[in-house]
């Protein structure tokens, strides 16, 4: 049985997660490599989750710091300048959380995706099929009628802009992110704060994207995904896995089988200090 010592295990994602002092970001365009090389990232680290992220990249592995002036929370800067752009995609994708990805690997996402057909009219299956809800598809329905809109005016056209309806409305915007059919694509001075993102329609606002995924099989979109997170994380467990893309562990057994019997992985390994079976990069052995 193979066993991989916590050492190794730390030292090697204190790489690819940018950690030491001599490997942190310090401009927005070494920030765009780094998302481009891992494939895709948490903006910042999110809690039970393992997954590098932009803050880390750039801070060390500490927590999120809560005053504006820390070094760190020059990622939203860099975040905002780039919505929209394709020097990264940017949205709640991974665990429903703010999730930034390459566009070599954004085909392979959106191919998992509910989006089959023309992105006019192919959200109305979802929503009789009672898979979206009332208040995503008057959001989806206002940015195809109006275009891009912010949030101020999203929430006004849809007649969500009373306290009461906050949390249906952001519960609806974080739904339509998860399953690639908008994306906040800039920043406006809307609102209270002066700061609100304004939102499109992925189809619309990346017309090639549609094209390029449905060239991608589900399992060859699966088993990519997977290989980029191994190598990012080095060595997980099947179950953090699925946890993480929110798969079926069916789906998810198929697409690291496959990485297995490419020699890509080795199953049946242990972690030093860790319980379970681990999936091990075979490069870390």
């Amino acid at each position: 049985m193979t066993i991989i010592s916590k050492e190794q295990f730390r030292a090697y994602q204190a790489r690819t997660f940018r950690y030491t002092a001599d490997l942190r970001l310090r401009s927005r365009d070494e920030a765009v490599q780094f998302v481009q090389e891992r494939g895709f990232v948490y903006f910042w680290p999110i809690t039970g989750i393992l997954l590098p992220s932009l803050w880390g990249a750039v801070a060390g592995d500490r927590p999120v710091a809560d005053a504006h002036d820390d070094p760190g929370h020059v990622t939203w800067g860099w975040k905002d300048a780039l919505l929209g752009s394709t020097a990264w995609y940017y949205a709640k994708i991974l665990r429903k959380k703010a999730t930034m990805i390459s566009f070599d690997l954004l085909p392979f996402f959106y191919a998992l995706s509910e989006n089959y057909g023309a992105y006019e009219e192919d959200y109305l299956t979802q929503y009789e099929q009672g898979r979206m809800t009332s208040e995503a598809k008057a959001i989806y329905e206002a940015l195809l009628d109006k275009g891009r809109l912010d949030t101020v005016e999203l929430r006004r056209v849809t007649h969500m802009s009373s306290p009461g309806s906050e949390g249906r409305f952001n519960r609806a915007l974080t739904d339509l992110q998860a399953d690639f059919k908008v994306l906040p694509v800039g920043v406006t001075q809307s609102g209270a704060w002066h700061y609100a993102f304004a939102y499109d329609i992925v189809a619309r606002h990346y017309p090639e994207l549609p094209e390029k995924s449905h060239q991608i099989r589900e399992n060859e979109a699966r088993e990519k995904l997977a290989e980029a997170y191994f190598r990012s994380l080095g060595a997980a467990q099947l179950r953090d896995v699925t946890k993480l893309f929110g798969w079926r562990p069916a789906q998810a057994e198929r697409a690291v089988n496959a990485l297995v019997n490419s020699a890509r992985l080795l199953s049946g390994c242990q972690v030093e200090d860790q319980s379970g079976d681990w999936l091990v990069l075979s490069e870390l052995v």
